[in-house]
């Protein structure tokens, strides 16, 4: 039998994945089960949108595009980002890829290396450590914590960095917890990193349309001191409700952008013309839909806060973005992964142990609201019940 190089036994998992595999298989046995684990807008992609696609397929865009994109698309991004940060980014560093997944893959494939040093969120986005650890890297986890709004900390990041530090990752509005970084921390992040000259940066923006109570998201893209060696994440599932059509797209400056172009030529050729069509409906159409969405969620975010702090052990800070609640439940007596398994086998209600998100993950579990007010009452009502039961046992 062949062997597969050690590299490919390093790979982790997305264990929202597994968990919805374990939900749609109780679910087809005959459970009823709330699924609060998948981060996934539960709206459908916005019909203008489909019917771009529609009319792409109808006039004849069946054929490869270049590797970086169609260029329509590419104005389309650069064009949206003037409007949402007044910045200067010119299509020609703009990167249409699958999914926001392949712009980490790219970026940490570039700078990952055994004897490099890899900063990321945690607990954060579990693929960042999995690429991490595929490329011979050392992962160097940037702890969140909620007692700082689970914003990242610029003093203890750049504490982290060594002459060896390659990458950093950065994650506002952050998977899994919510926590929206403020400018006056970004600020100081910057700052130091004037100092650092040799660390590139990888900024996952991909919910940074999602922000409540007034909160302002702050792009990395800007602050012009790191513009030539930052990497900028975005793309159309979570804004867009576009999770199944794979795009997304990225900003690079131009010492890195054409190794990335080489890299979809050797991986993917180029996203499937089609989807690129419907992209640049979904950035220069209206953006009502947007907007209902994000109403929607803001409503939910109101009730899963309130449902978590009432149920018995269990506190939870605001989130200010994404559409994730990410709950304190130490006071349970419960260690994260076995409390979310156990409330997806015996409650019904699907959610993620925080330890999947990393090691300062453990005492919290993750929910997604992006489901209905009432599924969600469901949820908090079976969690109470459970608790409850458990607790008297």
């Amino acid at each position: 039998m062949p062997a597969i190089v050690p590299a490919f036994q390093r790979i982790g998992e997305e264990n929202a994945f597994a968990v919805l595999a374990r939900a749609t298989e109780l679910s087809r046995a005959g459970r009823d089960i709330v699924n609060l684990g998948i981060g996934q807008p539960d709206f459908p992609t916005p019909p203008h949108i489909v019917e771009a696609a529609i009319q792409a397929l109808r006039d004849g865009h069946h054929g490869y595009t270049p590797a970086n994109g169609i260029l329509p698309l590419r104005e389309a991004v650069s064009a949206d980002l003037h409007r949402r940060f007044s910045v200067e980014v010119s299509p020609e560093s703009v990167m249409v890829v699958p999914g926001g997944k392949v712009t980490m893959f790219m970026a940490i494939l570039m700078f990952g290396e055994p004897g490099a040093e890899i900063l990321y969120p945690d607990p954060g986005f579990p693929i960042y450590r999995s690429m991490i650890e595929f490329t011979g890297a050392t992962p160097v986890p940037v702890p969140i914590r909620e007692a700082n709004g689970f914003a990242f900390s610029a003093e203890e990041t750049l504490a982290l960095i060594t002459p060896r530090t390659r990458l950093l990752i950065l994650n506002s509005p952050a998977n899994p917890t919510g926590g929206v970084t403020p400018k006056a921390e970004i600020d100081r992040l910057v700052a130091g990193l004037e100092a650092h000259p040799h660390v590139a940066i990888m900024s996952d923006e991909i919910y940074g349309t999602m922000t409540y109570d007034g909160e302002a998201h702050v792009s990395l893209l800007t602050y012009p001191s790191i513009r030539d060696r930052l990497i900028y994440l975005d793309g159309a599932s979570k804004t867009y409700a576009m999770t199944g059509w794979r795009l997304g797209w990225s900003v690079w400056p131009k010492p890195f952008y054409d190794a990335a172009r080489k890299l979809a030529v050797n991986s993917h050729s180029c996203v499937n013309a089609a989807t690129q069509w419907a992209g640049i409906a979904a950035l220069n159409g209206p953006q009502d839909a947007v907007h209902a969405m994000m109403s929607a969620f803001d409503t939910r975010r109101r009730l899963v806060v309130e449902g978590l702090n009432r149920l018995p052990g269990v506190s939870c800070i605001t989130p200010k973005g994404a559409f994730y609640a990410f709950p304190n439940i130490t006071a349970t007596g419960w260690k994260a992964k076995p409390l979310a398994s156990a409330l997806l086998e015996d409650a019904g209600v699907a959610t993620i142990g925080g330890p999947d998100f990393g090691v300062h993950g453990e005492g919290y579990i993750r929910l997604s609201y992006a489901n209905s007010a009432e599924n969600i009452a469901r949820a908090l009502e079976r969690m109470g019940e459970f608790l409850e039961r458990r607790r008297a046992a």
